[in-house]
Protein backbone atom coordinates (compact mmCIF):
# COMPACT_ATOMS: atom_id res chain seq x y z
CA UNK A 1 0.00 0.00 0.00
CA UNK A 2 0.93 3.65 -0.98
CA UNK A 3 1.84 6.34 1.91
CA UNK A 4 0.86 9.79 0.90
CA UNK A 5 5.05 10.66 1.63
CA UNK A 6 5.45 8.46 -1.48
CA UNK A 7 3.18 10.96 -2.74
CA UNK A 8 4.51 14.13 -1.65
CA UNK A 9 8.27 12.35 -2.89
CA UNK A 10 6.90 11.73 -5.89
CA UNK A 11 5.27 14.90 -7.07
CA UNK A 12 7.92 16.75 -6.00
CA UNK A 13 10.66 14.46 -8.12
CA UNK A 14 8.22 16.08 -10.71
CA UNK A 15 8.81 19.78 -9.73
CA UNK A 16 12.18 19.73 -8.76
CA UNK A 17 13.15 17.97 -12.33
CA UNK A 18 15.68 15.50 -9.91
CA UNK A 19 16.10 12.38 -6.93
CA UNK A 20 18.89 14.68 -5.80
CA UNK A 21 16.57 18.10 -5.72
CA UNK A 22 14.14 16.40 -4.58
CA UNK A 23 16.22 15.29 -1.56
CA UNK A 24 17.77 18.71 -0.95
CA UNK A 25 14.08 20.19 -0.95
CA UNK A 26 12.60 17.78 1.60
CA UNK A 27 16.00 17.29 3.27
CA UNK A 28 15.80 13.65 2.77
CA UNK A 29 19.06 11.36 1.38
CA UNK A 30 18.96 10.57 -2.24
CA UNK A 31 19.04 7.28 -1.62
CA UNK A 32 15.72 7.48 0.47
CA UNK A 33 14.36 9.51 -2.34
CA UNK A 34 14.66 6.78 -4.71
CA UNK A 35 13.93 3.79 -2.34
CA UNK A 36 10.58 5.37 -2.13
CA UNK A 37 9.85 5.83 -5.73
CA UNK A 38 10.40 2.50 -5.91
CA UNK A 39 8.27 1.48 -3.45
CA UNK A 40 5.63 3.28 -4.75
CA UNK A 41 6.19 2.13 -8.32
CA UNK A 42 5.75 -1.41 -6.38
CA UNK A 43 2.91 -0.87 -4.72
CA UNK A 44 0.73 0.37 -7.43
CA UNK A 45 2.57 -2.19 -9.62
CA UNK A 46 3.26 1.15 -12.50
CA UNK A 47 6.34 2.34 -13.70
CA UNK A 48 5.88 6.21 -12.84
CA UNK A 49 9.77 7.43 -14.17
CA UNK A 50 12.15 6.49 -16.85
CA UNK A 51 15.80 6.99 -15.89
CA UNK A 52 17.74 6.94 -19.14
CA UNK A 53 20.81 9.10 -18.12
CA UNK A 54 19.62 9.80 -14.31
CA UNK A 55 17.02 12.01 -15.52
CA UNK A 56 13.54 11.27 -14.05
CA UNK A 57 11.07 11.37 -16.82
CA UNK A 58 7.18 10.59 -16.41
CA UNK A 59 5.83 7.29 -17.81
CA UNK A 60 2.64 7.04 -19.70
CA UNK A 61 1.57 5.92 -16.02
CA UNK A 62 3.33 8.40 -14.19
CA UNK A 63 1.35 11.08 -16.55
CA UNK A 64 -2.22 10.14 -15.96
CA UNK A 65 -1.80 9.45 -12.03
CA UNK A 66 0.51 12.81 -11.35
CA UNK A 67 -3.12 14.72 -10.95
CA UNK A 68 -4.59 12.06 -9.32
CA UNK A 69 -1.84 12.66 -6.76
CA UNK A 70 -2.13 16.13 -6.60
CA UNK A 71 -5.59 15.34 -5.89
CA UNK A 72 -5.06 13.32 -2.83
CA UNK A 73 -2.50 15.44 -1.41
CA UNK A 74 -4.62 18.44 -1.47
CA UNK A 75 -7.65 16.28 0.02
CA UNK A 76 -5.14 15.32 3.04
CA UNK A 77 -4.07 19.09 3.29
CA UNK A 78 -7.57 20.10 3.80
CA UNK A 79 -8.39 17.41 6.18
CA UNK A 80 -5.61 18.12 7.93
CA UNK A 81 -6.68 22.33 8.39
CA UNK A 82 -9.98 20.44 9.32
CA UNK A 83 -9.12 18.70 11.66
CA UNK A 84 -7.02 21.82 13.25
CA UNK A 85 -9.97 24.23 12.99
CA UNK A 86 -11.85 21.54 14.76
CA UNK A 87 -9.70 21.37 17.72
CA UNK A 88 -9.67 25.48 17.60
CA UNK A 89 -13.37 25.66 17.29
CA UNK A 90 -13.68 27.79 14.17
CA UNK A 91 -16.57 28.27 12.59
CA UNK A 92 -17.72 26.08 9.69
CA UNK A 93 -19.45 29.41 7.94
CA UNK A 94 -19.24 33.13 8.25
CA UNK A 95 -22.73 34.95 6.81
CA UNK A 96 -21.95 38.56 5.77
CA UNK A 97 -24.86 40.21 4.56
CA UNK A 98 -23.96 44.11 3.23
CA UNK A 99 -25.94 46.52 2.03
CA UNK A 100 -26.11 46.37 -1.96
CA UNK A 101 -24.85 49.78 -2.41
CA UNK A 102 -21.96 49.07 -0.07
CA UNK A 103 -20.36 45.56 -1.24
CA UNK A 104 -17.46 47.06 -2.84
CA UNK A 105 -14.27 46.39 -3.69
CA UNK A 106 -13.22 48.63 -0.50
CA UNK A 107 -15.18 46.21 1.88
CA UNK A 108 -14.26 42.91 -0.03
CA UNK A 109 -10.67 43.51 0.16
CA UNK A 110 -10.94 44.27 3.90
CA UNK A 111 -12.68 40.51 3.91
CA UNK A 112 -10.48 39.10 1.55
CA UNK A 113 -7.62 38.12 3.66
CA UNK A 114 -9.89 35.80 6.10
CA UNK A 115 -10.11 32.98 3.27
CA UNK A 116 -6.12 32.09 3.83
CA UNK A 117 -6.16 32.87 7.18
CA UNK A 118 -9.15 30.67 7.57
CA UNK A 119 -9.14 28.41 4.73
CA UNK A 120 -11.22 25.67 5.58
CA UNK A 121 -14.48 28.22 6.89
CA UNK A 122 -17.08 28.92 4.62
CA UNK A 123 -17.64 32.55 3.50
CA UNK A 124 -21.41 33.86 2.23
CA UNK A 125 -21.59 37.28 1.13
CA UNK A 126 -25.38 38.35 0.82
CA UNK A 127 -26.50 41.61 -0.89
CA UNK A 128 -29.55 43.26 -0.07
CA UNK A 129 -31.05 46.53 1.58
CA UNK A 130 -30.19 48.08 4.74
CA UNK A 131 -33.65 46.76 6.78
CA UNK A 132 -33.13 43.30 5.36
CA UNK A 133 -29.61 43.38 6.27
CA UNK A 134 -30.67 44.22 10.09
CA UNK A 135 -33.22 41.23 9.76
CA UNK A 136 -31.03 38.78 8.88
CA UNK A 137 -28.63 39.55 11.59
CA UNK A 138 -31.71 40.04 13.92
CA UNK A 139 -32.64 36.40 13.72
CA UNK A 140 -29.87 34.90 13.46
CA UNK A 141 -29.60 33.87 9.94
CA UNK A 142 -26.16 36.54 9.14
CA UNK A 143 -23.66 37.21 12.05
CA UNK A 144 -22.45 40.12 10.62
CA UNK A 145 -23.99 43.57 8.92
CA UNK A 146 -23.21 46.28 7.22
CA UNK A 147 -25.90 48.89 7.04
CA UNK A 148 -26.64 52.16 6.61
CA UNK A 149 -27.33 53.55 10.29
CA UNK A 150 -30.06 55.51 11.83
CA UNK A 151 -28.37 56.56 14.45
CA UNK A 152 -31.05 53.85 16.82
CA UNK A 153 -30.26 52.25 19.69
CA UNK A 154 -29.45 48.37 18.72
CA UNK A 155 -31.24 46.35 21.60
CA UNK A 156 -30.61 43.00 19.92
CA UNK A 157 -27.17 43.67 18.15
CA UNK A 158 -24.41 45.01 18.68
CA UNK A 159 -22.96 47.96 16.27
CA UNK A 160 -20.08 50.30 15.66
CA UNK A 161 -19.38 52.90 13.28
CA UNK A 162 -17.55 51.95 10.25
CA UNK A 163 -17.57 55.80 8.53
CA UNK A 164 -20.25 57.66 6.58
CA UNK A 165 -21.76 57.87 2.91
CA UNK A 166 -22.76 61.10 1.17
CA UNK A 167 -26.54 60.31 -1.18
CA UNK A 168 -26.73 63.13 -3.95
CA UNK A 169 -30.05 63.50 -5.53
CA UNK A 170 -29.78 63.21 -9.66
CA UNK A 171 -31.78 63.34 -12.57
CA UNK A 172 -31.08 62.70 -16.05
CA UNK A 173 -29.42 66.10 -18.02
CA UNK A 174 -32.61 66.41 -20.01
CA UNK A 175 -35.14 66.05 -16.56
CA UNK A 176 -37.12 69.45 -16.32
CA UNK A 177 -35.86 69.57 -12.86
CA UNK A 178 -31.75 69.44 -14.30
CA UNK A 179 -32.57 73.10 -16.22
CA UNK A 180 -33.31 74.51 -12.31
CA UNK A 181 -30.65 77.20 -10.77
CA UNK A 182 -32.16 75.71 -7.46
CA UNK A 183 -34.24 72.69 -6.18
CA UNK A 184 -36.71 73.09 -3.52
CA UNK A 185 -38.44 70.18 -1.78
CA UNK A 186 -41.89 71.69 -3.80
CA UNK A 187 -40.14 71.30 -6.86
CA UNK A 188 -39.09 67.63 -6.71
CA UNK A 189 -42.64 66.79 -5.36
CA UNK A 190 -43.55 67.90 -8.44
CA UNK A 191 -42.06 65.02 -10.47
CA UNK A 192 -42.09 61.02 -10.65
CA UNK A 193 -39.63 60.04 -7.45
CA UNK A 194 -37.67 57.05 -7.80
CA UNK A 195 -37.51 55.34 -4.28
CA UNK A 196 -35.32 52.78 -2.81
CA UNK A 197 -37.13 50.20 -0.81
CA UNK A 198 -36.54 46.76 1.00
CA UNK A 199 -38.47 43.71 0.36
CA UNK A 200 -40.69 44.30 3.22
CA UNK A 201 -41.86 47.32 1.90
CA UNK A 202 -39.36 49.77 3.83
CA UNK A 203 -37.94 52.84 2.75
CA UNK A 204 -34.63 54.45 4.12
CA UNK A 205 -35.47 56.76 6.68
CA UNK A 206 -33.10 59.68 4.57
CA UNK A 207 -34.63 59.15 1.07
CA UNK A 208 -38.78 58.02 1.19
CA UNK A 209 -40.99 59.21 -0.87
CA UNK A 210 -42.73 62.74 -1.08
CA UNK A 211 -43.82 62.76 -4.49
CA UNK A 212 -47.11 61.24 -5.53
CA UNK A 213 -45.93 59.59 -8.27
CA UNK A 214 -42.92 57.03 -7.74
CA UNK A 215 -41.48 53.79 -9.06
CA UNK A 216 -39.88 51.63 -6.25
CA UNK A 217 -36.77 49.77 -6.40
CA UNK A 218 -34.13 47.29 -3.85
CA UNK A 219 -31.68 48.10 -5.59
CA UNK A 220 -29.48 51.88 -6.06
CA UNK A 221 -27.88 50.64 -9.32
CA UNK A 222 -31.77 50.04 -10.66
CA UNK A 223 -32.68 53.68 -9.24
CA UNK A 224 -29.81 55.09 -11.08
CA UNK A 225 -30.77 53.04 -14.48
CA UNK A 226 -33.78 53.98 -14.10
CA UNK A 227 -33.05 57.99 -13.85
CA UNK A 228 -30.91 57.23 -16.78
CA UNK A 229 -33.87 56.32 -18.76
CA UNK A 230 -35.32 59.32 -17.58
CA UNK A 231 -37.85 57.70 -15.08
CA UNK A 232 -37.35 60.30 -12.50
CA UNK A 233 -35.11 61.87 -9.86
CA UNK A 234 -33.54 59.71 -7.40
CA UNK A 235 -31.29 60.58 -4.24
CA UNK A 236 -28.37 57.69 -4.56
CA UNK A 237 -24.91 57.19 -3.01
CA UNK A 238 -22.30 59.60 -4.47
CA UNK A 239 -19.98 56.46 -5.01
CA UNK A 240 -22.51 54.36 -7.00
CA UNK A 241 -22.76 57.35 -9.62
CA UNK A 242 -19.21 58.71 -10.82
CA UNK A 243 -18.92 57.13 -13.85
CA UNK A 244 -22.38 57.74 -14.76
CA UNK A 245 -21.84 61.84 -13.91
CA UNK A 246 -18.26 61.43 -16.11
CA UNK A 247 -20.27 60.47 -18.64
CA UNK A 248 -23.28 63.13 -18.88
CA UNK A 249 -25.54 60.07 -17.93
CA UNK A 250 -27.00 61.91 -14.98
CA UNK A 251 -26.98 65.19 -13.15
CA UNK A 252 -26.87 66.00 -9.49
CA UNK A 253 -29.44 68.21 -8.44
CA UNK A 254 -28.78 71.58 -6.45
CA UNK A 255 -30.91 70.60 -3.91
CA UNK A 256 -31.54 73.87 -1.31
CA UNK A 257 -31.83 71.99 1.64
CA UNK A 258 -29.32 69.34 0.86
CA UNK A 259 -26.28 71.21 -0.58
CA UNK A 260 -23.57 69.26 -0.42
CA UNK A 261 -25.34 66.20 -0.48
CA UNK A 262 -27.39 64.17 2.17
CA UNK A 263 -24.41 62.36 4.94
CA UNK A 264 -25.23 59.21 6.63
CA UNK A 265 -23.40 56.62 9.18
CA UNK A 266 -22.16 53.77 7.38
CA UNK A 267 -22.25 50.65 10.62
CA UNK A 268 -21.46 47.13 11.60
CA UNK A 269 -24.37 45.16 13.34
CA UNK A 270 -22.96 41.57 15.00
CA UNK A 271 -25.43 39.06 15.91
CA UNK A 272 -25.98 38.64 19.58
CA UNK A 273 -27.93 35.19 18.87
CA UNK A 274 -24.97 33.03 17.99
CA UNK A 275 -21.53 32.99 19.99
CA UNK A 276 -17.86 34.79 18.45
CA UNK A 277 -15.93 32.28 17.41
CA UNK A 278 -12.62 33.32 15.97
CA UNK A 279 -12.90 33.70 12.72
CA UNK A 280 -15.60 36.35 13.35
CA UNK A 281 -13.96 38.04 16.00
CA UNK A 282 -11.31 38.36 13.11
CA UNK A 283 -14.15 39.91 10.84
CA UNK A 284 -15.04 42.12 13.44
CA UNK A 285 -11.24 43.29 14.33
CA UNK A 286 -10.29 43.80 10.48
CA UNK A 287 -13.32 46.03 9.98
CA UNK A 288 -12.31 47.88 13.35
CA UNK A 289 -8.88 48.38 12.08
CA UNK A 290 -9.51 49.52 9.00
CA UNK A 291 -12.48 51.86 10.10
CA UNK A 292 -9.79 53.36 12.80
CA UNK A 293 -6.77 53.44 10.44
CA UNK A 294 -9.30 55.86 7.83
CA UNK A 295 -10.28 57.72 10.57
CA UNK A 296 -6.64 58.62 11.73
CA UNK A 297 -7.02 59.98 8.14
CA UNK A 298 -10.30 61.51 8.70
CA UNK A 299 -13.75 60.35 8.33
CA UNK A 300 -14.30 57.23 5.96
CA UNK A 301 -15.93 58.35 3.19
CA UNK A 302 -17.95 55.30 1.54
Amino acid sequence: MYSFEQLKIFVTVVETGSFSATARKLNRAQSGISQAISNLEIAINQTLFTRNKNIPSLTISGKALLPVAYSILHQQKYFNQKVDALAKNYEHEVIIAIDESLNNQDILKVIAPLADQFPITNFEIISTTTDDVENLVKIGKAQVGIIYSDGELKVDMDFFLLGQARFLTISSPEHPLAKLKAVTSNDLKAHRQCVHRSLSQKELWFSYAISSRIWYANTHQTLIDLVVQGIGWALVPELAIKRYINQAEVVTLPVTHEQGGWLTPVGCVVSRSQSTGPVLQSLINRLQQHFLKSASAGIKQF
